[in-house]
């Protein structure tokens, strides 16, 4: 496994390098590699559990996916210039195994809702004369399916997997090694350290470290169940009820999808749809996550105090001991270089993707390695006691055994350590990287079938008849669809759906501009992981914590009250989404906050008032709230804000109650 790792990764790192072939040719390779290296991956596992049965179909496939890639990239320019639109019959066969092979890997690692989707694409591709009404069509053939899908380089081996190995697969391998060089665990020290100052700092460092990970994750179970793992039982402990720790990572998690510069992989994708530069989408997505982040941090402050009013997060109970000044000046070094050199190549000079994330991993893998070498260089040379370096957990008990000797010495006991960590960052990028390349290659086939029968362009003459033609009902409509595809699946195969399916329809039939089409679908596909009855992140987190399932849900509603409403404001004000961020933008963000702070305290602020008063108070501010966010006129905005501003300060004066959110004594 960790060799097929370090061969992918250099299959990887040499084309984005040299270009040595073609991005389609180049996208056979590697997404055969990264299958291979998944099924060993897999194969590890089924072997530990002794599953053969299991183990035979894993080599099954790997058997498929090898002679596949051999295949197609040798005759490479026999399939894919010469016979376009025909295949030879032994081809036909071979593409047959493959898509059985692909549909066996998408129920393997995402279950029957997504192997659904893909499965039922194909049916409704070959079978669409059944269906009756707006969605019938005539039919395709079994070897056009199978051309669409494979023979022509297309479906499976299409554009979007030709963007997950140019784009998204070095900046997964760069998450990777921040996994491994022991990145979050830093941003776990900082949140520890803001819990002192912050009332509601236990639950406020989950909603860090969640959202940050969650960014690069790309999926927000996997993400609740990881983060979730430590948050939520240090939630538990420190007085939180169970399903109040449980929304807050399900929110948290789902919250992170949509964090710039990954955004789940979906900002890569955003802009090869857009055909715009990359930089482009992560500016146009600053004011939305910050008003997301920031009205959620204030959510599950107000709801965090209504339950416990001292928290305390302790260094001793996560780690053996704190960083010194020194430890701190390297960790920001090692770790903050490598991400200024990928904002000034993408920004400054913009590069190109695969170069700048090049330049970013080369740099992180320089810095990750040489700043602990010559920290302990520093550390001997001084006499102190150099800091403890553990093996990468790629290294096996035998290496450990041939270097005991040598490990001896603390600089090369540390140079020996990096290493370590350093292959097991590549082995960890792997392993992020291969579900999310099985499920954009699986989507690209479904995105073509769809397109080639039409279901775009019905679903868009669906919701003008229905909405008839009024911007807001068609909006609210488009969002349902957009929630209902996102269920199960993860952030950026559900955006590649409803963009296909839905933004189009608002751009062309109601002149929304592009950027905020595909934001206003794109957020309203995360809106799934928080909404029932599936609402799979808070499924992972209140699992973990034993909670209600629809108490949790009720919860995390609550606290993610203004991503419901987010994604109309980018259809009235597509300013706060737009490419360049100037004044009216900043305007428009701040009103629009405001709203989202109103619809924040309305929900979930601990009103002192008798329940017959709070109920219709909630009631009211919310809907104000949401009239703030979503109104295209700012007079009116302001005015509602400032209704907000009173009942708030009215509150106040009412109930003498005013509580600082900062601390003022020491800890």
């Amino acid at each position: 496994m960790t060799v097929g790792a370090l061969l992918l990764w250099a299959l990887v790192l040499a084309w984005s390098s040299t270009r040595w072939v073609g991005r389609t040719q180049y996208a056979i390779l590697f997404l055969g590699g990264i299958l291979i290296v998944y099924l060993l991956n897999e194969a590890v596992e089924s072997m530990a559990a002794e599953d053969y049965v299991d183990l035979l179909l894993l080599v099954a496939c790997g058997v498929v996916m090898v002679l596949a890639t051999v295949y197609i990239f040798t005759n490479f320019e026999d399939m894919y210039i010469q016979r376009q639109g025909w295949a030879l019959e032994h081809e036909y066969h071979l593409a047959w195994m493959v898509v059985a092979g692909i549909l066996y890997l998408t129920w393997r690692s995402y279950g029957k809702v997504f192997l659904a989707l893909v499965g039922g694409a194909m049916l409704y591709a070959l079978y669409g004369f059944m269906v009756p009404g707006i969605f019938s069509h005539a039919g395709i053939g079994t070897n056009y399916m199978l051309q669409m899908l494979i023979t022509d380089l297309a479906g499976f081996y299409g554009s979007l997997t030709g963007l997950t190995a140019a784009w998204i697969a070095p900046f997964l391998l760069y998450a990777g090694l921040l996994f491994a060089y022991g990145a979050f665990d830093l941003i776990l020290r900082l949140a520890i350290v803001s819990a002192k100052y912050i009332e509601s700092g236990v639950a406020q460092t989950a909603v860090l470290s969640s959202a940050i990970i969650g960014s690069i994750n790309g999926s927000y179970a996997a993400n609740a169940g990881m983060t979730g793992s430590f948050t939520i039982p240090t939630m538990i402990d420190s007085g939180l009820r169970p399903r109040t720790a449980a929304a807050i990572e399900g929110t948290a998690s789902t919250s992170g999808q949509v964090l710039p510069p990954v955004m789940g992989a979906s900002a890569f994708v955003m802009a090869s749809f857009l055909q715009t530069e990359y930089i482009n989408i992560i500016i146009a997505g600053l004011l939305p996550a910050a008003i997301l982040v920031l009205s959620i941090i204030v959510a599950v402050h107000y709801t965090s105090i209504k339950e416990v009013s001292s928290q305390e997060m302790h260094f001793e109970d996560f780690f053996d001991e704190e960083l010194t000044r020194a430890d701190k000046i390297v960790e920001g070094t090692r770790f903050g270089v490598p991400f200024v050199v990928l904002i000034v190549t993408l920004g400054v000079y913009q590069w190109t993707v695969p170069t700048a994330a090049l330049w970013t991993v080369a740099v992180m893998v320089t810095l990750g390695i040489t700043t602990p070498v010559l920290q302990s260089v520093y550390a001997t040379a001084t006499g102190k006691r150099p800091s403890h370096v553990e093996l990468g957990e790629s290294w096996e008990s035998g290496v450990r055994s041939t270097f005991r000797p040598v490990r001896r010495h603390a600089v090369v006991d540390t140079l020996i350590g990096e290493i370590g960590n350093t292959i097991g960052g590549f082995r960890r990028g792997a392993v992020i990287l291969a579900p999310i390349a099985i499920i954009l290659a699986a989507v690209n086939g479904v995105v073509d079938l769809l397109m080639t029968t039409g279901v775009p362009s019905k679903i868009a003459l669906m919701l003008m008849d229905i909405s008839g033609g009024v911007l807001l009902i068609a909006a609210i409509l488009g969002m349902g669809v957009c929630i209902v595809m996102g269920i199960g699946m993860p952030t950026v195969a559900a955006y590649v759906i409803t963009s296909t399916l839905v933004a189009q329809a608002f751009v062309t039939d109601f002149g929304v501009p592009e950027v905020a089409a595909h934001y206003m679908v794109f957020y309203a596909a995360v809106m799934a992981g928080v909404t029932p009855p599936v609402a799979i992140a808070v499924v992972v987190a209140s699992g973990i914590a034993e909670s209600n399932f629809w108490e949790t849900c009720a919860t995390a509603i609550t606290i993610a009250a203004p991503l419901f409403v987010l994604p109309l404001s980018f259809i009235y004000h597509p300013e706060i989404v737009s490419t360049s961020i100037g004044t009216d933008s900043l305007i428009s963000a701040g009103i629009i906050l405001l709203g989202a702070f109103t619809i924040i305290y309305g929900l979930n602020y601990p009103f002192e008032f008798k329940r017959k008063y709070r109920i219709p108070v909630r009631f009211v501010l919310f809907w104000l709230g949401a009239f703030v966010m979503v109104y295209p006129g700012w007079t009116a905005q302001l005015a509602g804000a400032a209704i907000f501003a009173l009942v708030f300060f009215t509150e106040k004066v009412v109930t003498k109650g005013w509580r600082s959110p900062v601390r003022t004594g020491t800890n």
